[in-house]
């Protein structure tokens, strides 16, 4: 049995904002560990999330660590790769056989696979409470984030929290972070996506579907190129996930009407697919990709960003979830440690190994992404790219490799060992 080390006007040991991917991997995380742990949340589960559903081995790896039963009798839909579809070619790319990640993806709505995770974190003995805004951090005199104001309830009423740690896992918002003057880095990438479901015949799916070229055909004799990709994902519930993303390297970021540009690329799809109007379900939903590590410092005294809020989305190719929870277990990883040394000087070299922890883990392979961000960003080289590139499966494997950052960086193939060389030498984010 554990003594808690909650000091008088204390209410946790941590306080984990935001009960998502990232906030209830670490909540678990730290509860297991035996410390004291306070998850706030501010809608109720179960609850929409706005994504493509969809999890590459990177991902899964995480959900596995975590304990997670991810079988398909378990509830998950598996798939075996990629498909690409770009340029007059579509190409089938199975997910690569590696040491570090298991050879298959998910898929699982995220209404479902939010409130999973954040039971999972309850059961490993962490606090939650549901219908708590949190709206900015509490500082000390020496500027030090000490805990957080918040409204609870459904009337919304006043509240704080403190501990001596707080992890800000509240997504792309950062009210945390903007709280105490962390913003955003314009330099790096940001993306937008916006999906819908249908109902179609195409449900179920052994691979993730991506779309390279975005057509309006509208007019059939004037087709025309659009900005962004696409993704369709089968549910294997009788509907699909329709998406599609674009970045803020692109001129049309911005200044396009996304919910039109899909609806355009779905109405060319075949008409068998069942894309169109009247199989919709819902309204079509959008949200933001903080990209890159759009935010630093990740670590401020007192104060860890995981997750959205510290830019982790995989600027190669938009994933968030995988990296969240990647985030949220070096974070936590991190935090545990600190919480075993005398609060003071020693905890705070141990928390400062944060930000150099996740610069070891993802910095590198960011800087090539926010790179390659830019490049696509240009429709011309994107056209060159796909024109050239997808007829060359071989050369594809390598890109599927490097885009989903599956690698082994020890004992690994020639591709492996191309571009974990590749992301050495890159500086670090």
């Amino acid at each position: 049995m554990s003594i808690s080390r909650r000091k008088a006007g204390e209410d946790a040991e941590v306080i984990v904002v935001g009960a998502g991917p990232a906030g209830s991997t670490a909540a678990t995380y730290l509860a297991r560990a035996g410390l004291d742990v306070l998850l706030l949340e501010k809608s109720t589960f179960p609850r929409e999330k706005v994504c493509g559903d969809g999890l590459t081995p990177r991902g899964v790896k995480q959900l596995i660590d975590l304990g997670i039963d991810t079988r398909e009798q378990a509830g998950w839909l598996h798939n075996r790769g990629l498909r690409v579809v770009g340029g007059g070619v579509t190409l089938e790319l199975d997910w690569p056989d590696l040491a570090s990640f298991p050879p298959y993806g998910v898929v699982r709505p995220r209404q479902d696979f939010d409130e999973m995770l954040a039971r999972t974190a309850q059961r490993a003995g962490a606090r939650l409470l549901e219908n708590t805004t949190v709206n900015s951090a509490i500082t000390d005199a020496t500027g030090r984030v000490i805990g957080v104001n918040a409204k609870a309830g459904p009337d919304k009423v006043p509240v704080t929290y403190k501990a001596p740690l707080i992890l800000a896992c509240d997504g792309v918002s950062a009210r945390l972070a903007l709280s105490v003057g962390l913003e955003k880095i314009d330099k790096r990438p940001m993306g937008v996506a916006v999906r819908r479901y249908y109902e179609s015949p195409r449900s179920k799916d052994d691979y993730l579907e991506s779309h390279l070229e975005l057509w309006d055909r509208s007019d059939p004799d004037n087709p025309v190129l659009l900005p962004g990709y696409g993704w369709i994902f089968g549910m294997g519930d009788g509907t699909i996930n329709a998406g599609l993303g674009i970045l803020s390297t692109s001129k049309a970021f911005g200044t396009t009407d996304y919910r039109k540009l899909m609806r355009s690329w779905l109405d060319g799809t075949p008409e068998e697919w069942g894309l169109r109007e009247h199989n919709a379900k819902g309204k079509i939903g959008g949200a933001a990709l903080p990209m890159g590590f759009n935010r630093t410092p990740h670590y401020t005294p007192g104060l860890l960003l995981v997750g959205d809020a510290g830019g982790m989305v995989n600027p190669f190719n938009g994933e968030g979830i995988g990296y969240a929870m990647e985030s949220a277990r070096i974070a936590a990883e991190i935090v545990v440690q600190a919480m075993a040394r005398a609060e003071g000087p020693a905890r705070e070299r141990a928390l400062e190994g944060y930000p150099v922890a996740m610069r070891e883990a993802l910095g590198s392979y960011y800087r090539l992404g926010n790179i390659f961000s830019k490049l696509i960003g240009n429709p011309t080289v994107m056209r060159t790219a796909t024109k050239y590139g997808l007829p060359r499966k071989t050369l594809m494997k390598l890109v599927l490799k490097l885009l989903a950052g599956l690698y082994d960086q020890r004992d690994g193939d020639a591709f492996d060992r191309v571009i974990t060389a590749a992301t050495r030498m890159a500086p670090s984010v």
